[in-house]
């Protein structure tokens, strides 16, 4: 075997050690990326649901206010079945899930005799304080190879609100 071939013999393993992990990571993290967009929409989905169930109901209805809040967490007027997003399930629908239409005065003094003519009133449901959940640590990449100390164990979705005409 002449010199040269025999000096470069396990070059490409060496390579792929020091970038497959770097490559594995930047896949991992598209993939939880995805899931956040993916886990973002559903949630927007069913809270336009929960609004639309609403417009029909009378103003200021429990029973309407908790099946909305089912229609958020379960996508189901009866809140059975799988949660729809892990970490909105019936024990914190009802903190995380904010119902206001016209009934609930003066905190909701915006859905009520919107316009001029006619006067409209307004329904709204508003998702606050959801936290996405990634199913890996893509920062323990950085830990393990560069000392860092970050982790992300959860992140904060903003605010996720749909309002609706009240028919």
């Amino acid at each position: 075997m002449p010199r040269s071939l025999h000096s470069q013999r396990g070059v490409a393993l060496v390579e792929l050690a020091l970038v497959l992990p770097l490559l594995l990571a930047v896949c991992f993290a598209i993939t939880e990326f995805g899931r956040a967009i993916y886990t973002y929409d559903t949630l927007a989905k069913s809270a336009r649901d929960a609004a639309r169930y609403l417009t029909t109901q009378t103003p200021g209805s429990s029973s309407a206010w908790a099946i909305a809040r089912n229609l958020v967490a379960y996508g189901n007027p009866a809140g059975t079945g799988p949660a729809l997003v892990s970490g909105l399930d019936s024990t914190n629908a009802a903190s995380l899930v904010v119902v206001c239409d016209a009934s609930d005065q003066p905190r909701c003094a915006a859905n009520l005799n919107q316009g001029a003519d006619p006067t409209i009133n307004t329904v709204t449901v508003t998702i606050t304080g959801f936290k996405f959940s990634p199913l890996l640590d893509v920062l323990a990449f950085t830990r393990y190879y560069g000392g860092g100390s970050g982790s992300i164990a959860s992140i904060p979705f903003g605010d996720i609100s749909v309002t609706m005409r009240k028919m």
